[in-house]
């Protein structure tokens, strides 16, 4: 049977933010931003290990505590996108996870995922020919601006999908295609460039992603809602 691996790419510096540490390292309810995105992972009862990526010359990591996080391993191979982290990582754990096993890649800055959300995530796609995503169906009207900030386009939002992570593939397909595709911004797109078509799976917007300062209130009141504290 396959087995489930969950990689955590953290080795960005989280610039939109404007804080003087890595967004993942921003205070979320007494912890890390960080600690609640593992947390929901390291504690999924399928996954048999979290391997969050960390860069080589992180100062921060060291000064939290980690230790109630036991199926959690560091690899210090971060690179400079995540595409590169995320191979990095794949590369670093060759002799662990098999070609067939599933890997679920997940973004630091979601630290709202629920364990219904990765339980569901599985589920759908265990016995899936490719693998796919978390997504949302986009509800809101789409503009397209122009350079003057005005509306250029009114863009039609029928069949279109705001994409979220964990983002789950088998091991060697995951490794193929980012190899092969190595500019992509997620990775269902490296294995869309290979030809093939990524399942999505409804989620919520509960799993978004903390990117300014005001989302982290947000994030808190969601954790707390669900007596995460």
């Amino acid at each position: 049977m396959s087995r489930y691996f969950a990689i955590v790419p953290a080795a960005g510096s989280g610039s939109r933010m404007g804080a003087e540490r890595p967004k993942q390292y921003l205070e979320l309810l007494g912890r890390p931003l960080l600690w609640h995105t593992l947390n929901t992972l390291c504690h999924a009862p399928a996954i048999e290990q979290v391997f969050v990526v960390i860069s080589p010359e992180d100062q921060w990591w060291e000064t939290f505590s980690w230790e109630s996080l036991e199926s959690l391993q560091v690899l210090r191979v971060g690179g400079e996108t995540r595409a590169q982290s995320v191979s990095n990582a794949l590369a670093a754990v060759c002799g662990q996870v098999g070609q067939e096993d599933w890997v679920l890649v997940h973004d630091a800055a979601r630290p709202c995922l629920s364990q219904l959300q990765v339980a569901d995530l599985i589920h759908t796609l265990q016995d899936d020919e490719v693998g796919g995503l978390l997504a949302v169906p986009v509800a809101d009207t789409l503009k397209r601006g122009d350079a003057q900030g005005r509306v250029a386009q009114t863009i039609s939002r029928e069949g279109l999908w705001q994409a979220q992570t964990p983002q789950m593939f088998r091991y060697g397909l995951l490794d193929k295609a980012l190899q092969a595709c190595p500019g992509v911004t997620d990775e269902a797109g490296a294995i869309e460039a290979l030809g093939l078509s990524p399942r999505l799976v409804a989620a919520d917007m509960t799993n978004f992603k903390v990117t300014y300062p005001r989302d982290l209130a947000l994030a808190a009141q969601i954790l707390q809602a669900r007596g995460e504290l």
